[in-house]
């Protein structure tokens, strides 16, 4: 695998770190004032939504965060490196 592929496995993995974080926020209040119960559809929909919201955003910052320059550099990645 190239450094590219560890680049984008890692900035996917980190993604869903965020997903999973906000979606629990996000969750927690309608957990608490029981607008839902755990395992409802609105926990569901609650998931699917920022799912959907972090894919979108995660698109868009793919780009700006590939090309630039000091993160690649201080993360130790050249991703135009072909090894």
């Amino acid at each position: 695998m190239t450094k590219k592929d560890w680049f984008g496995i890692g900035y996917v993995s980190v993604w869903i770190v965020i997903w999973g974080t906000i979606g629990s926020l996000v969750d927690l209040p309608f957990l608490k004032s029981g607008t839902y119960s755990e395992g409802s559809l609105g926990q569901v929909t609650t998931f699917t939504v920022c799912g959907v919201l972090s894919i979108i955003i995660g698109v868009w910052l793919f780009p700006i965060i590939s090309k630039s320059k000091l993160l690649v550099a201080a993360l130790g990645l050249d991703i135009e490196d072909k090894n």
